[in-house]
């Protein structure tokens, strides 16, 4: 039989929650949403971006309305995934960077984007991507990949993290087990992976072996690697990876959050209600949903009804929320000051970074190829 619902019960269930919504400022409408819902964080897409000085405003009274500390996040890797390109000019792609076997440039590559996202009011970063650059994902990922060699994946995304949290920017590894191997793009579908576990193990996760140490975030794609779960469910709600393979074999010991539960991936196989609660009984501390607002209330009102009616999982999401809770108290990127608006010269100064770091990536990868033998 449901109960009412407390307020306690209700702040747990939006502290596991990342939201996206619609709009470019915070009116009336979404200022009742946040402080309804009390969303864990928010992320923004190209459609809530239009100027820098906007955008900080947004997350600043988006902050203003929930009254605690938040995730303000953002997918920002560079080449197809720069969400501000229009705003600060177009920064490399990870692939390019990579071109370049300069562990320095790398880092470069982190800072830049991480100095860019703190001064437009970001504190979380959804990258760098540790997926293999594999034969198969090469329509579906491009230049978001760098290496099939996991080696050299690491190298890259060690120094990334470095430059990121250089500037109090948190990084988010992703995503796990391995879109590498995939040759859907899972926001249109379920990628399936054919590959062993000796393969997984020693190609696609090693990166995350690694570098289980480095990442603030894990985030769990909608893949399937049917050869090893003997079933096509996505890893984002099995237990068997969450809890079995990224806790229990590699180690992992920061947040898990799911991938973007409004994708095709596990939407062609789920409802978001199922989807939502699934993931949070599979092991993840938090989800996403950044695509529809009505799909951002059902999963809230799906895990909080789930909640009301079982006691067990109620208590599941309290233990979820009081790491989500304790992470944010002890982290200095979480409890930084939101900084000043960025003014119209600190933009064009940004804009003057990217061109210079974009010179010094595409004359570093030159002279690394006159270097190769032919």
């Amino acid at each position: 039989m449901p109960v009412r619902s407390s307020q306690q019960l209700r702040d747990n269930v939006g502290q596991l929650m990342i939201m996206g919504f619609d709009g470019t400022a915070v009116d009336q409408r979404l200022r009742a949403m946040l402080t309804t819902l009390q969303p864990g964080g928010v992320i923004l897409f190209r459609r809530n971006i239009e100027t820098a000085i906007q955008t900080h405003a947004l997350l600043r009274d988006a902050q203003r309305a929930l009254g605690v500390s938040i995730f303000r996040c953002v997918d920002m890797e560079g080449g197809t995934v720069d969400r501000f390109r229009d705003v600060a000019g177009c920064v490399p792609s990870a692939l390019d960077v990579a071109r370049t076997g300069s562990e320095l440039l790398y880092r470069k590559h982190g800072a830049l984007i991480g100095r860019q996202l703190r001064a437009m009011g970001f504190n979380t970063d959804f990258a760098p991507c540790l997926d293999l650059g594999l034969e198969a994902s090469r329509k579906a990922l491009g230049s978001r990949t760098i290496s099939a060699d996991p080696e050299e994946v690491v190298k890259y995304a060690r120094e990334f993290l470095r430059g990121l949290r250089k500037e109090r920017l948190l990084g988010c590894a992703k995503h796990f087990p391995g879109l590498g191997g995939g040759a859907v793009d899972s926001h249109l579908g379920l990628p399936e992976v054919s590959r062993t576990w000796k393969q997984a193990w020693d190609e696609d996760l090693l990166p995350y072996r690694a570098l289980r140490r480095d990442v603030a975030f894990v985030m769990v794609a909608h893949v399937a690697y049917p050869k090893i779960t003997k079933n096509r469910g996505p890893a984002s709600l099995s237990r068997g990876w969450i809890e079995g393979v990224l806790r229990e074999k590699i180690g992992y010991r920061g947040l898990v959050i799911s991938d973007d539960l409004d994708m095709g991936g596990v939407l062609n196989g789920a409802s978001i209600e199922n989807a939502a609660v699934g993931t949070l009984e599979a092991g993840c501390d938090m989800f996403l949903v950044c695509q529809k607002e009505e799909h951002v209330w059902r999963a809230y009102e799906a895990v909080l009804r789930r909640c009301e009616q079982h006691k067990g999982f109620a208590r599941i999401v309290g233990t979820k929320a009081r790491r989500v809770r304790a992470f944010k108290d002890r982290s200095l990127e979480i409890q930084a000051r939101l900084a000043p608006a960025p003014s119209a010269k600190a933009v064009e100064t940004m804009r003057r970074n990217v061109w210079e770091f974009t010179e010094e990536v595409r004359l570093s990868a030159l002279a690394t190829r006159e270097r190769v033998p032919r």
